[in-house]
């Protein structure tokens, strides 16, 4: 019975703290032993995720769905693999760097997969896995970074509210107001009669 209550997005998207190694970023990173991040414990981060069918996204009426209540109006793709991204080396290092943005970064893997990774309350790496059919939201003002794992390859559907702006603030950009908003609605959020301020 316990196996039918399994959260399905488990399948697509899966999150652990990463040790500090300096092995190759595209490595899964565990510490040893494994610490596993849940779901939930990502959603407190301000993260959000979806099972969707990759599949069919051209017709999917829960995407639909999601766009519609999210107001997600702007919609293209990006590959991320050496042979169909210019200057591939130069870009996989810019993901890599630690940085945040002012609007929500909102990544749906229709294909491949790979790993984005966001800091905790704690300032502590949690990596998470984004293997086909997953979608996140990352929310404006968290710092994060992306790295391919060692498939390679991901072809993501990338949505924006209104034109898009890609643009990274590079770590330390504390002083942005999206950042500001960020670390009041989920780092020094009251809990109790206790506020938690751990990123100060």
């Amino acid at each position: 019975m316990a196996a039918s209550q399994r959260d399905p997005r488990e399948e697509v998207i899966q999150a652990w703290y990463m040790d500090d190694s300096d092995e190759d970023q595209r490595l899964p990173h565990h510490k040893e032993p494994k610490e596993f991040v849940s779901l939930d414990q990502l959603a407190e981060l301000g993260v959000l995720s979806w099972h969707l069918d990759a599949d069919n996204y051209e017709t999917d009426e829960e995407l639909k769905k999601i766009r519609e209540e999210r107001g997600y109006s702007y919609m293209d793709f990006c590959e991320v693999c050496p042979e169909k991204l210019p200057n591939y080396e130069e870009k996989i290092k810019n993901f890599f760097e630690e940085h945040l943005h002012t609007d929500e970064e909102i990544r749906y893997a229709v294909d491949g997969s790979g790993y984005f990774d966001v800091r905790d309350r704690d300032e502590r790496w949690i990596r998470v896995w984004l293997k086909k059919g997953g979608m996140i939201v990352l929310p404006a003002g968290i710092y994060h970074r992306f790295t391919l794992d060692t498939n390679n390859y991901i072809k993501a559907m990338r949505l924006f509210i209104g034109d898009p702006v890609w643009t990274p603030f590079n770590r330390p950009h504390d002083h942005l107001p999206a950042r500001e908003e960020y670390l009041k609605a989920f780092v020094h959020k009251e809990t109790g009669d206790h506020a938690v301020n751990a990123a100060a």
